[in-house]
Parts: structure tokens; sequence; C-alpha cells
């Protein structure tokens, strides 16, 4: 089933003198329960094209669908009902409250849609094993390592059961160790909690993970591979052809 269908999208920075177009003509679609990167050089538009998805940022022309909204018209209170709904976020520098501790990062999530207060101790605790961070969820955030942090921030984006899961750059800030331990809770959350996931990164190992890599080029779509059958290690290989392809800078795709 069709989960999201973008539909020739463009999007325009700048004045009249001065234009930018970063994103120029791009369609696809995304089925309920596919996990999707999104590759790139820096500057290619991909991080500019989640945050049309994630209603961040308002398309110039086209149109987004979600299911059967098109959220290219939605604003006000009916665009932050999408957003809190419908919607998961997981950003690079994690965006946790510095305040409070890994649990109460959590459960705000649930407190904002008026949870009953039953209810969200046992789903924290849930996710959190799902995560592998229940032994933090005491912690504040300085108290944490950044693969803790990235994970509690996962947990927060998943908690309310989103409609997507929409990630910019996730492994950017941690080590490899962490960055693995992430990308495999994705896998697991993609293939047993049947979670719908995209994820830009630049990243060739971060794509691998993934079932279809989406790439883009001067705003433009540039070619598309899906994993099918091959091993993680074979469509790494893939994506790396591809990045070359690109000219993207294959030492840093490694």
């Amino acid at each position: 089933m069709e989960l999201l269908k973008i539909r020739n999208i463009e999007k325009y920075y700048g004045s009249r003198s001065n234009l930018t177009k970063a994103i120029d003509d791009i369609s696809f679609s995304v089925e309920q329960g596919e996990f999707v990167a999104i590759m790139g050089a820096s500057g290619s538009g991909k991080t500019t094209l989640l945050n049309c998805i994630s209603t961040i940022d308002r398309v110039t022309a086209g149109q987004i669908f979600l299911e059967d909204t098109d959220i290219t018209r939605l604003k006000g209170r009916q665009l932050n009902r999408f957003r809190s709904e419908k919607l998961g976020f997981i950003f690079q520098d994690f965006n946790l409250l510095d305040t409070l501790t890994a649990y109460e990062n959590i459960a705000l999530a649930l407190s904002i849609k008026n949870y009953p207060a039953k209810q969200i101790d046992p789903a924290v605790k849930r996710v959190a094993e799902q995560l592998g961070i229940t032994d933090v969820l005491e912690k504040y955030p300085y108290q944490m390592s950044g693969g803790q942090k990235q994970r509690v921030a996962s947990a927060r984006a998943i908690i309310t059961e989103p409609k997507i899961i929409l990630a910019d750059e996730p492994t950017g800030a941690l080590d490899s160790k962490s960055a693995k331990l992430l990308l495999e809770r994705f896998n697991y959350l993609n293939r047993e909690q049947d979670a719908t996931i995209m994820m830009v990164t630049h990243d060739s190992f971060t794509a691998s993970y993934a079932s279809r890599v989406i790439f883009i080029k001067d705003g433009k779509l540039f070619s598309e591979l899906s994993r099918g059958d091959n091993s993680r290690k074979q469509f790494f290989d893939r994506i790396i052809d591809v990045v070359t392809l690109l000219g993207g800078d294959v030492s840093d795709a490694l």
C-alpha cells in the first residue's frame, strides 16, 4: 500500500534576481513498511526534500500526500495536529531537553497528545526495551553518550506510533559502534513493528541498512536501488558504485 506520494514537487529559495532551485520536479512513492534512504552530495537537495515531507518547509510547487491527505495544503491547527499524530522526527543533534531525564523526554511525546497517565509508564518502558536504553531512563542528556542520546531521541519519535519516521543524518554524530547499534534497531522497528522509515544520509554504510536508496543530484532524482535479495554487503557495494557515478567522495562514503 502506498503510504507517501511525492508528485512533481519543486522548491525555490531566494528572490527573482537570485533564485536557487533546491528541488527540481521530484516524484516518487513510499510503501507502508518500507525503509528508504535518501542520498546525495552536500547541497543536492536531500535535506530540503526531507524538510518538505516533514512540513518544516513548504514546497513551491507540486503535492505531497500522506495516505489521502495532501499535506502541502495544511495550515495552522490542522498542520500542528498532523505533525503530532502522523510524523516522528529524529534529528542529528538529538533535540533532547537538557532539564528532563531520558524517561521524561520520551514520556513528553505522549503527554503532549494527552495520553492517560496510566498508559505512559508501560509505553515508555516498552519502547526503551526495544531500543536497549532501559538503563539510562533516569539519566539526563549530559550523562549519556551520543549513541544513547540518539536512541532516546528515536524512542521519543516512535512511541506515538507515527505513520512515518523521518530521520535526518541520524548516525552523523555517532561513533561506528553506536551507529551500527542504532541502525540495527531501525531494522528491528522496520521488520518487527512494520515502521515506515525515511532517512537522509551521506554515508553508504548507513544507507545499506535500508531496503531502497534514492539518489538525488542537483535537486533531481539521479538513480534508485532496491536491495531485493542482496545481502547488506552486496547492497553496500552497489551503493558505492552509484555514489562513484554521482561524483561523491568514496572515501567519505566508506
